[in-house]
């Protein structure tokens, strides 16, 4: 099937409204930043072992299936941790020890004890070509923009972007009491 060049550039246009208006929102709001890390594996320093740390970038909002900075960047959810003492080694199970290891990177990266810290987040291509063609969250079908909101969601039971996004803003923005 043919997209004509117009309805891809409007679907992106759209897009770009929602993010500048998520952002204002958010902004005005003064809602809650979490950080935004990048993973720094193991090296050797002149010889000094240095243990696996992350290191922050920058900060975003959690928006669902997003993360979303201040210039406008949308990204693609990765992996979260909350930077608490990492504990001993208890050797229950590979996956408690892998949470265990991202907790004392998180500590190495000096994060701030109960911060949350977002990495491995993937920066979303906002072309109509790379959307048409995503397997992430954000994709483009018959000219709309559309969240697939959960890893088992197919795209049947996707959301429109608009929709979804100005909802998890407004959550941000003003969450439930008690939250």
């Amino acid at each position: 099937m043919h997209y004509g060049m117009d309805e891809g550039a409007d679907a992106i246009a759209r897009i770009h409204a929602a993010v500048q208006d998520a952002v204002a929102a958010l902004t005005a709001a003064g809602a809650r930043p979490e950080a935004l890390a990048e993973f720094v594996p193991a090296r050797r320093t002149l010889g000094i072992r240095r243990e696996p740390a992350l290191r922050r970038i920058g900060s975003v909002w959690r928006l669902g299936v997003f993360l979303l900075d201040e210039a406008g960047t949308l990204y693609a959810t990765g992996t979260l941790v909350r930077a608490t003492p990492p504990g001993r080694p208890q050797y229950q199970s590979q996956s408690a020890e892998y949470r265990r290891a991202l907790r004392a990177a998180a500590q190495r990266g000096h994060f701030r004890e109960g911060e949350t810290v977002n990495f491995d987040a993937r920066p979303t291509p906002l072309d109509p070509d790379a959307l048409r063609a995503s397997t992430g969250p954000l994709f483009l079908r018959d000219g709309q923009a559309l969240v697939r909101w959960s890893a088992a969601a197919d795209d049947a039971h996707a959301l429109a972007f608009e929709g979804y996004l100005s909802e998890r803003v407004d959550l941000l923005a003003h969450p439930p009491e008690g939250a």
